[in-house]
């Protein structure tokens, strides 16, 4: 007799809604396994930088998606889990905001995110998952039976990724931050393929204001009523 696949939780929404801090917790909160979907796009930009690839060349871009050694690698003292790009460990330069526009750029072309799909979906493993990502809900775990959208204001998301770039020690500005923010919504939004959007029946949470652990219980809830 078949098993069930495992159970998902899918958490999905725009750049600094507070997905991978939520995800994290979360998932450490139901002893579930964890994916960070956009640490996959922003590792092939990366690798594609490193080497030398233009963005824009879709076929050479592919390629690199399809060969990229992507790894997950969980901090020993619990914190931010590592990421390791063709054996660099890369967890830094993936946060910055370089990265996230790269990985912005490359998700609009349907091969590269053709390249990554199954990847995602070897994740979901016992006990469960949590999915976190742009897509999750919506493309990559239809059939989830937990599905999240978080959201906040552009101003508030700025705000959040101000602090924790300045605290990387980063020379970044807020002014600049939001613009990058709001660009990268509108892209984001209106792409043709996988259009970032609340899956149907997601339960849609705005964050703005509102402290962690309040975000953390109410996503908890959706899956343990």
């Amino acid at each position: 007799m078949a098993h069930a696949p495992a159970p998902v939780l899918t958490i999905d929404g725009p750049s600094g809604s507070g997905k991978g801090t939520i995800s994290r917790l979360v998932a450490e909160k139901l002893g579930w396994r964890m994916l960070d979907s956009g640490a996959l796009y922003r590792a092939v930009g990366y690798a594609a930088g490193a080497e030398g690839i233009d963005l824009s060349d879709e076929g050479a871009v592919t390629r690199c998606a399809q060969h990229v050694k992507i790894r997950f690698q969980a901090s020993p003292d619990g914190g931010e889990t590592h990421v390791l790009v063709n054996g660099h460990d890369a967890t830094d330069e993936l946060r910055t905001e370089t990265a996230g526009a790269a990985a912005s750029a490359i998700a609009v072309i349907p091969a590269v995110r053709q390249a990554l799909v199954d990847l995602q979906l070897a994740f979901r493993k016992a006990p469960g998952l949590v999915a976190d990502g742009r897509d999750m809900g919506t493309v990559i775990f239809p059939d989830a039976a937990f599905k999240v959208f978080l959201t906040a204001s552009a101003g508030e998301r700025a705000k959040r990724r101000y602090k924790q770039l300045k605290d990387k020690g980063l020379s970044v500005t807020l002014v600049g931050l939001q613009r990058e923010i709001e660009a990268r919504d509108a892209r984001d939004a209106s792409r043709p393929v996988a259009p970032l959007k609340p899956a149907e029946g997601a339960v849609v949470i705005d964050t703005t204001g509102m402290p962690i652990e309040v975000v953390v219980a109410k996503v908890f809830a959706v899956v343990r009523p």
